[in-house]
């Protein structure tokens, strides 16, 4: 072979190994629980979305059902050596993810300055820094806002525009709507225990010791104090005067809301645009109540974030996949877009901008209500929202709790020292695996 066929055929070989690689498409694998709606919003809008604008990759997204099973299946495959490349994971599981190890910092997968961090809201933010370290990236961001049925307002004599604003409010306002017969129930709450928690960070009050787990890992549970007491008393008050009506946990409540059988819910506004959809009646929405006499907080931060897994190695080609991932969804068309199709919070000061200068927020103020709250007050311990390691059984047993005094088993002071001496335990078992 002459000299010159011979450079030829090198020429071909190191154009075609180059062209090898970049021709295989890389694929990662999302483990997320968005069912409804927001199925289609992360498959289609954003999955399929980003693989068209970015050919050499493939997100597969893949619902792994509830927040919890989507989370134990994520430990299961971690400790089985074949984890997926991102899971979701909502943010009662922080504590226990950053226990794990299992994860790679998302500040070490992106690259500095290929994400403007700075444009993320404080709040989103603050919630997932922990020690001065960001370890997951933020994504379906919510917190919990009050839903009122304008129709039974006008029925029971109420401004439809004008939602309460303290539990006093609550209360009045309630009792018309009881008396006008334009509700057999007056609110109802989705996440009791969350509602519990949120009721702590409205009103600037630490749930755990160690400044929420944030100042060190938390130790003890301070909901049995005087300001606990005082929040659960008062809702027993609502139930005991068919103020408040129990509709079990989570989304459960969401049915009496719709069918009209109570005026008022307080739920996630990750339901802004489900609850609207489905409403036979015009609903309006509004922050929080206060309790009256009470320092001012703010709501804090729900919904979930994204956590790298470690796997068996990640390739250099993965990490940059996926910090390719974790920008596009950050774009202020793709976080705009979410945000309209969910109701979680657009998640960027640029994405807000977008929204409001299409006239979004204008035409659909419902879903602007839950994003003025969550800026509104101090940014203390209290309001970054509380870590604490097992905190999803802790969920449980709290729910459980208030389940006791809702239906008159327990004075809410019994059934909080019961509670917190369950909830300290569960604390010192899970600290003790740590060391």
């Amino acid at each position: 072979m002459s000299g010159r066929w011979k450079l030829l055929g090198a020429v071909l070989v190191t154009v075609l190994m180059a062209a090898g690689p970049a021709a295989a498409q890389v694929k990662i694998k999302l483990w997320h629980a968005m069912g409804g709606a927001r199925y289609e919003a992360i498959t289609k809008d954003i999955a399929e979305g980003f693989n068209k604008s970015h050919p050499n990759y493939v997100i597969e997204p893949l619902f792994s059902g509830s927040y919890a099973e989507t989370v134990t299946k994520g430990i299961a495959a971690i400790r089985a050596g074949d984890p997926p490349h991102i899971l979701q994971v909502y943010e009662v599981g922080t504590q226990t993810m950053l226990d794990s190890g299992a994860f790679i910092p998302v500040t070490e997968v992106v690259k500095p300055g290929e994400i403007k961090w700075e444009d993320y809201f404080a709040p989103i933010m603050n919630y997932y820094t922990v020690g001065g370290k960001l370890s997951s990236m933020p994504f379906n961001s919510s917190t919990a806002i009050l839903y009122y049925n304008k129709d039974a307002f006008k029925k029971a004599g109420l401004d439809p525009e004008k939602p309460p604003a303290t539990y006093k409010d609550v209360e009045e306002m309630g009792r018309k709507i009881l008396a006008s017969g334009a509700a057999r129930g007056v609110i109802t709450f989705g996440w009791p225990a969350w509602m519990f928690e949120q009721a702590f960070a409205y009103h600037n009050q630490l749930y755990a010791n160690n400044e929420n787990g944030r100042k060190g890992r938390a130790t003890q549970i301070l909901f049995n104090g005087p300001f606990g007491v005082e929040v659960l008393t008062r809702w027993k008050k609502w139930a005991d005067e068919k103020l408040l009506m129990y509709g079990g946990r989570e989304y459960a409540p969401n049915k009496a809301f719709l069918s009209g059988e109570v005026a008022m819910l307080l739920q996630s506004t990750s339901q802004v645009t489900t609850i609207e959809k489905a409403a036979k009646f015009p609903v309006g929405t509004g922050f929080l109540p206060h309790l009256e006499g009470k320092p001012q907080g703010k709501s804090v931060i729900g919904g979930a974030s994204l956590w790298v897994l470690k796997g068996k190695g990640r390739s250099p080609q993965e990490l940059d996949a996926i910090a390719k991932f974790f920008k596009y969804i950050g774009q202020p068309e793709q976080s705009a877009k979410w945000h309209q199709d969910t109701g979680y919070f657009p998640a960027t000061h640029a994405s807000e901008k977008l929204l409001r200068d299409e006239g979004w927020f204008k035409k659909n103020p419902n879903h602007e209500t839950a994003f003025k709250q969550i800026q509104a007050g101090p940014d203390t311990p209290a309001t970054r929202g509380v870590l604490l390691g097992n905190f999803v059984q802790i969920r449980n047993l709290t729910d459980s709790a208030l389940e006791k005094t809702f239906s008159g088993k327990l004075s809410p002071q019994a059934t909080l020292d019961e509670a917190t001496q369950e909830v300290n335990k569960v604390l010192e078992e899970y600290n003790r695996l740590q060391k």
